[in-house]
């Protein structure tokens, strides 16, 4: 969002949020807690910027880390290690495994049998992100519940790391954009960093919200020396979307928000 957008935000929010008054509205409504803060140097900041299954591109990571430094300076707490961290990589492989599950349902039979194949190869060892995807397409309905059992036990560890802290900083992708590729998805494969990484591995920054229903709100920060536009995530306890999306008008206020393209 661009200067003077992000205080739209909260009315929209009331605007979109909550049950269908046909369904769930019927029985409870949704009231989200106020922001934690609203002075930045309050806030206490964890901040994430390597992931254990997909590397993050330097660009990007250079500029997470910028902003936490000026984080730092303005009197915001920022962490870069907690005791009460979740496994992140745990975190995206759950995540992975139930994601190409539910995707599962639509698999021709061919394609079924190709994964079936490769899952019972001898490599059962590979906890890579696509290996975690080629075996969660291949899950029975009791792998499924217990994949289910392990995300609830990785939620609610998540959801109490916001006990101390308030918000953590991450990269919102391990790439800045890319040049369009229109081979078959499996074949595709993203440069980072003059390092080969499958396409799928991308999604590896999404999992940490997306697994726990936790809110993220992704800020841009600057661009690359090649013009490309670079952001961070910042992800907020349960139903906090307020706290997240406060911290980001106030790094906005701080440090000035979206800015155009010339070329536009």
């Amino acid at each position: 969002m661009g200067r003077g957008c992000m205080s739209r935000a909260p009315l929209e929010l009331d605007v979109t949020a909550g049950p269908d008054e046909w369904a769930d509205g019927a029985g409870y409504r949704l009231i989200l807690p106020a922001p934690r803060h609203d002075q930045i140097a309050n806030f206490r900041v964890l901040l994430l910027d390597a992931h254990p299954l997909c590397p993050t591109a330097r660009s990007v990571t250079d500029a997470v880390n910028e902003l936490a430094e000026r984080l730092g300076k303005l009197g915001c707490k920022v962490v870069r290690s907690s005791s009460a961290m979740p496994d992140l990589a745990q975190t995206t492989r759950v995540y992975v495994e139930l994601l190409a599950a539910f995707f599962s349902a639509d698999l021709s039979s061919e394609r079924r049998e190709r994964m079936l194949a490769t899952v019972a190869r001898p490599a059962t060892d590979d906890d890579s992100i696509a290996a975690c995807r080629r075996r969660g397409f291949t899950l029975s309905h009791s792998e499924w519940i217990l994949a289910t059992r392990r995300r609830f036990a990785l939620t609610g560890q998540w959801r109490a790391l916001f006990r101390d802290i308030d918000v953590i900083l991450c990269p919102a992708m391990p790439t800045l954009a890319f040049p369009h590729d229109h081979a078959p998805v499996d074949e595709r494969v993203l440069d980072i960093d003059g390092h080969g990484v499958p396409y799928g591995d991308q999604i590896a920054w999404a999992t940490i919200a997306i697994l726990n229903g936790l809110p993220a709100t992704t800020l841009p920060i600057g661009r690359s020396p090649e013009g490309l536009p670079m952001g961070v995530q910042i992800i907020g306890g349960y139903l906090e979307d307020r706290t997240t999306i406060a911290f980001a008008e106030l790094i906005e206020r701080e440090f000035g928000g979206f800015t155009p393209p010339l070329n536009i």
